[in-house]
């Protein structure tokens, strides 16, 4: 029995027969049918504890949402110390909280004029389409084949078609998509000048993190300058220091129109997301600030952890630790290529941020994932390039942890291997 107060489940198989029956039968028949059976119970720091008791070390982090590890005691205790005085708030009035994030958010963010706040990435994508929409009075979006910016009604049509189609949200006359590190083709798609803005993920995340070429984002940025239109970066994945910078953008030296926030600003205890807008693309909120309202928006539980989780991303000895975890997986990954080289064949790293190559075949890191998943590692492979593994360190690792995840990759190899012949033999 598996009693946690107001519900309880018989056993962890009952669990799944009503995530079948109740919440998505697609997603809990994939992972059993993918080996994998986490049911994740208790959290903390960068581990994991299935229902079973049995503990992973969390290289997920749900996008990098838990990018200071599962439930930081300081995060926590900032939050319950908030809920002694507020709540979600009103979305009509000016508010202390939201205030205050506000400032402290564009006071990390050069360039940027005004913050305004969602309650989670896809929602703070919208906003960021809208408002180059507002400043440009044009309705065009050119977005990366394979790119990923939310499932909500403007974020998910800038995707991939496996999220448009089921839903009739492509729209290829409105929202235009062109290869990753195509200079020429970006171009083509910015030159007749009716382009409201390119959205790009830094490093696109779901997309196994390929790096962008040397100069190709300045490059990109100057194009939206020639042809008028604005430049979104999605910083979802990529912020927050994970690229060793507070923002991706700012690791490749080029100044966004827009930028969107999320999943780590979080904390990963209350929702919270943000576009942040030049003054140009911020126009509207001085023409009706009420084009655009969201009563979860803002909440200021949200905000007052987003305050402190930007507070701590500023301290010297996090900024450092990131540099030292950098390093560390650098270094390591390049010995375990040396190890593995006949099914381990690349690393994409930028800062915390990076996608393993296990190109021998096309689901090769779904296969990696469940033998990492046996030796106690949780990291996810790409939704769209199952060949790359992402792997994504938190930002407070300590050396101890970088070891024990390297020592048990290593172990996982043979696993891994095995899995690899299976699927070949299957084919």
């Amino acid at each position: 029995m598996f009693d946690y107060g107001l519900f309880k489940f018989e056993s962890k198989q009952d669990l799944f027969d009503k995530a079948i029956r109740f919440w998505n039968p697609d997603k809990t028949l994939f992972w059993q049918k993918a080996g994998i059976d986490l049911v994740i119970d208790r959290r903390e720091g960068y581990f994991l504890y299935d229902m079973s008791g049995r503990r992973l070390i969390d290289l997920h982090l749900n996008g990098g949402t838990y990018n200071f590890g599962h439930r930081h005691p300081e995060l926590v205790e900032t939050l319950k110390g908030a809920l002694d005085h507020f709540d979600i708030g009103n979305h009509w009035f000016p508010s202390v909280a939201r205030a205050a994030l506000a400032e402290s958010l564009i006071n990390v963010s050069p360039g940027m004029k005004y913050a305004v706040f969602a309650p989670g990435g896809a929602e703070a994508v919208d906003i960021a389409i809208k408002s180059a929409r507002y400043a440009t009075k044009r309705r065009k979006i050119v977005s990366i084949i394979k790119g990923y910016h939310g499932h909500s009604g403007l974020a998910v049509a800038t995707g991939d078609e496996r999220f448009t189609k089921i839903f009739l949200a492509d729209q290829p006359d409105t929202f235009i998509q062109v290869p990753f590190n195509d200079i020429d083709a970006m171009e083509r798609a910015l030159k007749g000048n009716d382009v409201a803005a390119l959205i790009m993920e830094t490093i696109p995340a779901t997309y196994g993190f390929p790096l962008p070429k040397e100069g190709y984002l300045p490059a990109c940025k100057a194009l939206c300058g020639k042809y008028g239109a604005m430049y979104i970066a999605d910083e979802v994945q990529t912020g927050l220091m994970r690229t060793g910078r507070m923002w991706g953008w700012q690791a490749y030296g080029i100044q966004p129109d827009i930028m969107v926030t999320a999943k780590g600003l979080s904390g990963g205890l209350y929702p919270i997301s943000a576009a942040l807008v030049n003054e140009r693309a911020g126009g509207w909120l001085n023409e009706d600030g009420a084009a655009h309202i969201s009563t979860s928006g803002g909440a200021e539980l949200g905000c007052i952890v987003g305050h402190k989780v930007i507070e701590m991303l500023l301290r010297p000895e996090v900024v450092a630790n990131v540099q030292t975890v950098t390093e560390f997986m650098a270094e390591s990954m390049a010995e375990m290529m040396a190890r593995h080289g006949d099914i381990f064949t690349g690393v994409r790293q930028k800062g915390v941020i990076l996608g393993l190559e296990f190109s021998n075949h096309p689901e090769g890191a779904v296969f990696i994932s469940r033998a990492l998943y046996e030796h106690g590692v949780w990291a996810i492979f790409s939704s769209l390039d199952k060949r790359v593994l992402q792997w994504k360190p938190g930002v407070l690792l300590t050396r101890e942890t970088c070891e024990d995840i390297m020592d048990r990759f290593d172990a996982a190899m043979p696993r891994a291997r095995e899995l690899l012949h299976q699927a070949k033999k299957a084919a």
